[in-house]
């Protein structure tokens, strides 16, 4: 006999600024401000932003961004989906800076775009262009006193169409490992329908293909130590193919406030104080042009610290499979770089540490992960994967969010898309597949979904309900391509989430 038990979670709850608990991260920031109001003069009453681009779009960004100060109607009669966005000084307590100091006209006489684009081999248009933006970027954060927070790097339909992706060279091992990573994606036998948002965390078998300009002008911003915020013109523009001025204006302030160093929000824990962490592994290539495969942790506070950790490599070998697995003594250094990490930016340690990976935690993992976290009080570990299994309700719509269901006291299938209450809709394109959770030991596998959940509404990078993965794991195919990009200096790349979402 299968037993089955099918509950729904509440949605989690999101803390901001004043009274008041939310679980919609636009109204909460409407009614309460952002999180960091409750850090007195530590709050961002001010966002310095710096541009980056051709002259045209500079002034389109300049006209976006005096829309941004006041009231934005979405046009749409769906106005809980989709609200009005009450204006950048309304929702976060602060105002938006812009200065001609702050300005690099990519088409001015220090710097040639047209000159760039028409560069015949695309590999070399692709390298001129991102020096023409990087060096942009440098010059900006180079500046002695009064440098932006953040840089909107502003990039014309030419550079998209002509330069944001590129056929690298490939040597025979990374030919060799393209093919490794096509074979493991065949072998799942995904349909479209279980695609997760930005194609999952797992590397696909592009990552090794083709360089991404978005992820390499990251990585060069990353080295000058400036986050920065890519625009085209469908963020900046009013056409008929994007999305309402609105949900733009939402989600572009969320992620600008957080760059230049805010915290929109946070969720609320029921348990200790908490540091969450995801664990991927990503081709890395060396400056010998030989591959290595290197470990990433995404971490996050209770409190709403977030940072990404590089940790050892290994020699890349065919024979290595379809899951990569650290060693005893890997894992034990990445636990306790996480540590040293977290008491940086905390001034203490956690309390319990949460630990997500996409495959199963090996013997080797495991022993690693508790002797460095042998002076934390809880240490739990995860598995979450895409699933197949689909879960059919009466009516017009999937289940809902935050719906879970055991079969036969296994493992937990959590729905982290589906029917949203606060919209009263289904925000997502495809049927949604729920994302199977494994826990080790005498985890609580209900507080472990809750925290799923919760970490889903952690992406600072929009105020969309519709994001379908937690954040430990959302974000570790850009990091993993940033990373790549870096490369294998002797410099340690800065940590903050800031510089990679």
């Amino acid at each position: 006999m299968i037993k089955i038990e099918v509950q729904q979670l509440p949605s989690p709850t999101l803390e901001f600024g004043g009274a008041g608990e939310f679980s919609d991260p636009k109204v909460g920031l409407r009614e309460a401000g952002p999180y960091d109001l409750r850090f007195g003069a530590a709050h961002r009453d001010h966002v310095k932003i710096g541009l980056v681009g051709p002259r045209e779009l500079l002034k389109d960004a300049r006209r976006w961004f005096e829309r941004c100060e006041k009231y934005i109607p979405s046009g749409s009669d769906r106005t809980i989906q989709r609200p009005g966005f009450p204006g950048f000084k309304e929702i976060f307590r602060g105002t938006l800076l812009l200065d001609d100091h702050w300005t690099i006209d990519v088409e001015g006489h220090r710097d040639n775009l047209a000159e760039a684009l028409s560069k015949s081999e695309p590999l070399q248009r692709f390298d001129h262009v991102l020096d023409l933006y990087a060096a942009a970027v440098e010059r900006l954060a180079d500046l002695e006193m009064n440098k932006p927070d953040v840089v909107l790097c502003c990039l014309p339909t030419e550079v998209i169409t002509k330069c944001f992706s590129v056929t690298r060279r490939l040597s025979h091992q990374e030919k060799a490992a393209a093919k490794a990573l096509k074979n493991r994606s065949e072998s799942r036998q995904l349909s479209l329908f279980d695609l997760l948002e930005d194609q999952g965390p797992e590397e696909l078998e592009e990552d090794l293909l083709n360089r991404d300009f978005r992820r390499a002008l990251k990585a060069r911003a990353l080295r000058a130590r400036m986050p920065i915020q890519i625009a085209t013109r469908d963020l900046l523009v009013d056409q008929k193919r994007n999305q309402d001025p609105a949900t733009r204006a939402w989600n572009s302030s969320v992620a600008i406030y957080y760059k230049a160093g805010g915290i929109p929000w946070r969720f609320r824990t029921t348990g200790p104080e908490s540091c969450f962490v995801g664990v991927s592994f990503h081709h890395l290539r060396t400056t010998k042009r030989h591959l290595v495969i290197s470990s990433i942790a995404q971490a996050f506070s209770s409190e709403g610290e977030g940072f990404a950790l590089r940790g050892q490599s290994v020699p890349w070998d065919k024979t290595q499979g379809r899951q990569v697995h650290l060693t005893e003594e890997q894992a034990y250094q990445l636990g306790v770089d996480v540590l040293d990490e977290y008491r940086n930016r905390t001034g203490g340690s956690p309390l319990r540490v949460v630990l997500h990976k996409t495959s199963a935690f090996d013997e080797a993992e495991e022993t690693g992960f508790k002797r460095a976290l042998r002076n934390t009080p809880v240490v739990e570990f995860l598995t979450l994967t895409e699933t197949p299994l689909r879960l059919i309700r009466f009516g017009a719509y999937p289940p809902r969010w935050g719906t879970m269901m055991v079969i036969n006291d296994g493992p937990a299938y959590l729905f982290t898309s589906g029917f949203v209450n606060e919209l009263g809709t289904y925000p997502g394109p495809h049927i949604p597949a729920p994302m199977r959770i494994n826990v080790e030991g005498d985890t609580d596998l209900l507080e472990s979904a809750r925290d799923v959940l919760g970490l889903t509404r952690m992406n600072w990078n929009t105020a969309s309900l519709s994001v379908s993965q937690p954040v430990t794991l959302s974000f570790a195919r850009r990091i993993g391509g940033i990373m790549d990009e870096y490369g294998d200096s002797p410099e340690r790349p800065l940590s903050s989430f800031r510089f990679y979402i």
